[in-house]
C-alpha cells in the first residue's frame, strides 16, 4: 500500500509541477507554437505559390539558352535573341531558382568564349551544383578564367580541384591537373609541379595526359637531382 502510495504522490507531484510550468509559461508556449506554425505556413506558401511558379518560368526560359550554348553562339545565350531571354535575364529576374544557378554556369563559360574573363570569374565563381561532372567542368573553366587574368595562384588551385572533383571523368580530370602542373612549372614551382605530374600519372594512368606525364616526372627529377 506504501508503494502504491508513494507512486501516486510522486504523479501528483509531477503534475502539479507540469499545471504550475504551464501557467507560468502558457504566453511563452503557445506564441512559439504560433510563431511555428506561421513560418511552416509561410514557407509552404511561399515554396507552393511563389518559388514553384518562378522555377517553372525560369525553366522555359532557359531552353532556348541551352539550345544556343551547343551550338556555341555566346552572345546570343548571354543576351537571347529577342524572342527568348537570354541567361543574364534569368540570373537577374529568377534569382533562387536552381535555373537562375545554372544560367550563371552558361554566362561564365559564354563569356569565357568571349574573352571578358572578369565577367567569366564573376559567374563561374558564384555557381555551385551537386552534379560533380558539371561542377568539374566549371572549375576547369573558372581555373581557365583566373589564368588569363594572369592569376596563375588562383588558376593552380582551381585547376587542382578540378582534377580531384569528379575522378570518373578521367578525361577532363587528367587534363586540368596536367593544366595545374604546367602552370606551376611557369611560375617556378617545379616542386609542386612535379608532385603534380606524378598524382596525374597515378590516378589517371591510361589518359592521353597520363601517358604524357612521364616525360615531364622524369624531366624534373632529373632536374631536381
Amino acid at each position: 500500500m506504501s508503494e502504491h502510495h508513494n507512486a501516486y504522490t510522486e504523479e501528483h507531484d509531477n503534475s502539479v509541477k507540469l499545471l504550475h510550468f504551464w501557467q507560468k509559461n502558457q504566453k511563452t508556449i503557445l506564441s512559439l507554437a504560433i510563431a511555428i506554425l506561421v513560418i511552416g505556413g509561410g514557407w509552404f506558401g511561399y515554396t507552393t505559390y511563389i518559388l514553384k511558379p518562378k522555377e517553372d518560368k525560369a525553366a522555359d526560359a532557359i531552353a532556348q539558352v541551352q539550345l544556343y550554348f551547343r551550338v556555341d553562339s555566346s552572345n546570343l545565350v548571354l543576351k537571347g535573341d529577342g524572342q527568348n531571354k537570354g541567361a543574364l535575364y534569368i540570373i537577374n529576374n529568377y534569382g533562387g531558382t536552381k535555373t537562375a544557378n545554372l544560367a550563371k554556369f552558361y554566362a561564365g563559360v559564354s563569356y569565357l568564349h568571349l574573352g571578358d574573363f572578369n565577367n567569366a570569374v564573376k559567374y563561374l565563381k558564384d555557381f555551385s551544383t551537386d552534379a560533380k561532372q558539371i561542377q568539374l567542368l566549371a572549375l576547369g573553366n573558372l581555373g581557365d578564367a583566373y589564368a588569363e587574368l594572369n592569376q596563375k595562384d588562383d588558376a593552380i588551385a582551381t585547376y587542382k580541384k578540378a582534377g580531384t572533383i569528379f575522378e570518373n571523368d578521367e578525361a577532363n580530370s587528367a587534363e586540368y591537373l596536367f593544366r595545374a602542373a604546367l602552370l606551376s612549372e611557369t611560375i617556378g614551382k617545379t616542386k609542386d609541379a612535379l608532385e603534380i605530374y606524378k598524382d596525374l600519372k597515378t590516378k589517371y594512368p591510361k589518359t592521353d595526359k597520363g601517358f604524357q606525364a612521364d616525360k615531364y616526372i622524369f624531366r624534373l627529377s632529373i632536374e631536381k637531382n
